[in-house]
């Protein structure tokens, strides 16, 4: 059953069928009244499909005429094959799909219909563009098309001699001629560059130019209801699939004659794990795939060279901690017997939990070492740097893009608005461009209502996500102390699991699970809410659609992947009080301490499992779906080896790609940029398994692009779109919370107060300054007589070393039991704050100047490119001009020739 239902009578239908409206889906059919057009007469018949047998030539790409060119593919199901019931919804198909044909044929445009090679009730409808369609939409589409050959061509590299072996062999994939381009126009066509009408138009141009006709072309026009648009009929099953054809097998070259074979060229020079260590052949990649695809590539390319360095640094700041983890003086204190063997910290829950000795974390100890050192903060503001550096010399590299590609101002010249926002074009407006009336879907309060609500909407999302959190959060408070009060009773008969089965454990398998759980009923939820939102909100162009939608998913993305981070970093372990007096959470839950070792060891090991987790994840996601899908399709439908099956019956067994296109394969990178970024102060392994995942994932994405999905619809792009913004937002959150994490998540700052201003006179008896005696310095002392009832712990539990000890230790800077002031922070504590706001304060100011200078510096277009856009326009400029001086000296040619002939006329009658 079609997803949209229509409101067509069923005594209509009869009626129709009643007149003798056939079946059969090639002959001519005479619509009634109700379904013609209005431009029509009534009666007029529709236009006859073409109609040819397979020519046995698998690899072909045309007609059977052998001449023109495929440039779509339509597949429908013949409904009078099908043994069902339904025959008024297969008879509405049938109407619209003849009416659509018929209105694409009226455009200019040739079809042929083919039966299927596999299946029979199957038939694919081939589509060509002749070349005055072509022309046409050329036109209609501002493309650029070649005027000169470029004479400022960029001159060869001295480091080509080292860089040629990482690149594509020219032998293999020849270098294009770069030309200047202008916008076609169709009375300036002498100016052109054109060797061959059949080559000026690229396949990727002519199957753009088809799409541009199939989404705008009608299929139902019924007074003021008027439907339109190939994507409508493949909702609603008129159509089972559209899409252009590739050139060739990806694994063998075509056998017919002008093939280009770009498919095969790509799956081996890019997309074969073989190539892993080449640069991509971006041009190609163009030329094949457009500009967006391209674009996606080159970024992807980019980030994960830029990483290349980001990786290297960070190596050397872990090989530096790991190579210190023994010989720190803290990490010493702790695992020394006579030290922190004979410090006896306070139970971190009430009742249920015991005293425990300090040296049991002593190689927690040892791996906290490894990341939070005086390296990490080195590291720390050189990503600050780094991601600076990256973003404005992909602006660089991306302003090379534009131009080379011809998408300098595409926005402004080039995109149409989308069939969705044109059939709503009902209020009228002055536009503020041409002063000219033009037609809008909605007026200004109507847009002002759409975002308001939209906003509204994605708002209440986020909090909506944010309360799952909290409620995650309060829910392992709840369990963790019916775990430590129940666990150990209900295990007794599991001796062998016992010593794993621990409270702890099993708080944050069930707390994952639920928010796993959680995680992926609110992503499947959101994803449908925020494309009906932008439906709602109505915007003009794709790239406007696409940008719109694209904000409301990483926001919604941004609190569900970092919000468990952001809370162990900054607010788990944070307000927990003493033993005395615990916080507690509502009145009823305690608050949750760190892991003994400090929270940063447990932001760090979250990091390491979302990244590594996810990176595996996605990547075996990838390979794997695709091909199971494709593999299944092919065993139901597979034939006897010896038939041959054409070139777009191969396509349609692919599997086509998903409506938001590349919009996932942006957010798997751009959240991973959030990690590499926004944390990496905890670990500074991040950048290192992100080069790893991005240079498999350049790869998988190729493979699967290239081997396992149908050729995508060429589109046009002039940049990464709403991802650049999201970016340069994310890098400049980055420093804010690497600062925030060694300000408060590490003890960085602690430390260095210590070391300065504590382990000297008069604190202590030591006259130079040196980091001995810091385990003891930082951490306070309770009396256990203190223990309020509620959190003293259980007389049963309490171990035999602790028997006659009254006091026990815990994290925190408080004056002792005894003093005038006891259990109150004491002046180490406003030291360390002080300090902390002071580190925040300075480091954000130091790198945010460093950030702006350098954005200041590093100009957005390379000079060289500046130039050739100036070479250009100038080009363009005197292509118009000599094309209008011609006009100009056409018309008034002849009235000079007429007053010349009247002049001689008056002097001859002088003579006389």
């Amino acid at each position: 059953m079609c997803e949209e239902e229509d409101n067509i009578s069923d005594m209509d239908l009869e009626r129709d069928l009643e007149g003798g409206t056939e079946m059969g889906l090639l002959d001519e059919v005479v619509y009634s009244e109700n379904y013609l057009p209005s431009y029509r007469p009534q009666g007029e018949t529709v236009s006859k499909l073409e109609q040819a047998e397979f020519n046995q030539h698998p690899d072909s790409l045309f007609f059977n005429d052998g001449k023109r060119r495929i440039d779509f593919v339509l597949v429908y199901e013949n409904e009078s094959k099908k043994d069902v019931d339904k025959k008024h919804t297969f008879q509405r198909r049938k109407r619209r799909r003849e009416y659509f044909e018929d209105s694409l044929m009226k455009r200019g445009m040739v079809l042929e219909a083919t039966p299927s090679v596999v299946d029979d009730k199957l038939l694919f409808v081939k589509v060509h563009m002749p070349w005055d369609v072509l022309c046409t939409y050329a036109e209609v589409l501002h493309i650029k098309l070649p005027i000169q050959a470029n004479d400022m061509a960029s001159k060869p590299s001295p480091f080509n001699c080292l860089t040629k072996y990482f690149y594509p062999s020219e032998d293999v994939i020849a270098k294009e001629t770069e030309y200047f381009t202008a916008p076609f126009e169709k009375n300036r066509l002498e100016y052109f560059y054109i060797k061959d009408k059949d080559q000026f138009f690229t396949p990727a141009m002519r199957s753009r130019m088809a799409y541009y006709i199939l989404c705008r072309a009608p299929y139902e026009d019924r007074g003021h209801v008027k439907k339109f648009g190939i994507t409508k009929l493949l909702d609603g099953g008129v159509y089972k699939a559209a899409y252009p054809l590739h050139d060739c097998k990806f694994n063998a070259k075509s056998k017919e004659d002008g093939c280009s074979n770009e498919r095969y060229l790509l799956y081996n020079e890019w997309a074969h794990p073989k190539s892993f260590y080449k640069m991509q052949p971006l041009d190609l990649i163009r030329k094949y795939y457009g500009e967006k695809i391209a674009i996606y590539f080159a970024w992807l390319g980019f980030y994960t060279i830029m990483l290349t360095l980001a990786a290297i640094v960070g190596l050397c700041c872990f090989i530096f901690g790991y190579n210190t983890r023994e010989s720190s003086t803290w990490s010493k204190e702790v695992c020394d017997p006579e030290i922190g063997g004979k410090i006896f910290m306070c139970p971190r829950c009430d009742k249920d939990c015991s005293y425990w000795r300090l040296n049991s974390t002593c190689e927690t100890s040892k791996d906290l070492c490894i990341f939070d050192n005086y390296g990490t903060l080195v590291f720390a503001v050189f990503m600050a740097i780094w991601v600076t550096l990256f973003l404005e010399f992909w602006k660089r590299y991306q302003a090379e893009l534009e131009y080379e590609w011809d998408t300098v101002e595409f926005l402004e010249q080039e995109e149409q608005p989308r069939p969705e926002y044109e059939a709503k074009c009902i209020y009228s407006r002055t536009s503020p461009v041409t002063g000219d009336e033009e037609k809008v879907p909605y007026t200004a309060c109507g847009r002002c209502v759409r975002l308001t609500c939209g906003i509204g909407t994605v708002l209440f999302w986020i909090f909506l996500i944010i309360a799952s959190v909290v409620a995650v959060i309060i829910y392992r408070l709840a369990v963790f102390f019916t775990f430590s009060r129940r666990l150990r009773e209900d295990i007794k008969g599991l001796e062998p699991f016992k010593e794993y089965v621990t409270p702890q454990m099993a708080t944050t398998v069930t707390a994952s699970i639920i928010n796993f759980i959680i995680i992926m009923i609110l992503n499947n939820l959101y994803e449908k809410v925020a494309i009906w939102i932008t439906d709602f909100e109505l915007p003009r162009t794709k790239t406007d659609y696409e940008n719109s939608l694209t904000l409301k998913m990483f926001l919604f993305q941004f609190v569900n992947y970092y919000s468990s981070c952001i809370y162990i970093a900054f607010f788990k372990g944070k307000v927990v009080g003493y033993p005395g007096e615990p916080v507690y959470w509502l009145g009823l839950y305690r608050n949750e301490e760190c892991d003994p070792g400090g929270c940063l060891i447990e932001l760090t090991t979250q990091l390491s499992v979302i990244m590594g987790g996810k990176a595996i994840w996605n990547n075996i996601q990838e390979v794997l779906v695709p091909w199971v899908k494709n593999f299944i399709f092919r065993y139901c439908n597979k034939v006897k080896s010896e038939k041959i099956i054409p070139r777009w019956e191969q396509d349609y067994q692919l599997q086509p790609l998903g409506k938001l296109g590349l919009f996932y394969e942006y957010l798997e990178m751009v959240i991973q940029f959030g990690f590499v970024t926004l944390f990496v102060a905890s670990f500074p392994l991040a950048p290192l398994l992100a080069l790893v995942n991005n240079l498999l994932e350049i790869r998988v994405d190729a493979w699967k692009m290239t081997t396992q999905f149908r050729r995508i619809v060429p589109e046009k792009a002039q940049d990464i779109g709403a991802w650049q913004p999201i970016l340069q937002g994310v890098a400049i959150l980055a420093v804010a919370t690497n600062a925030a994490i060694i300000a408060f998540t590490s003890d960085m700052i602690p430390r260095l107060v210590y070391y300065w201003s504590f382990s000297v006179s008069p604190y202590t008896e030591i006259t130079s300054n040196s980091m001995a005696g810091y385990i003891n310095n930082t951490l306070s002392i309770f009396n256990i007589s203190d223990f309020s009832n509620i959190s003293r712990p259980l007389e049963d539990i309490i171990p035999y070393w602790f028997n006659n000890s009254t006091t026990c230790r815990y994290r925190d800077f408080r004056y002792p039991p005894g003093h005038p002031k006891q259990y109150d922070h004491n002046m180490y504590y406003w030291h360390v704050i002080a300090a902390k706001l002071a580190f925040i304060i300075v480091v954000e100011h130091i790198v945010y100047l460093t950030k702006f200078i350098l954005s200041y510096t590093i100009p957005d277009v390379p000079y060289k490119v500046k130039e050739q856009i100036k070479r250009e326009k100038y080009l363009t400029q005197v292509l118009l001009h000599e094309v209008n001086l011609k006009l100009v000296t056409n018309k008034v040619k002849p009235l000079m020739d007429e007053l010349a002939c009247d002049l001689e006329g008056e002097d001859i009658d002088l003579h006389l």
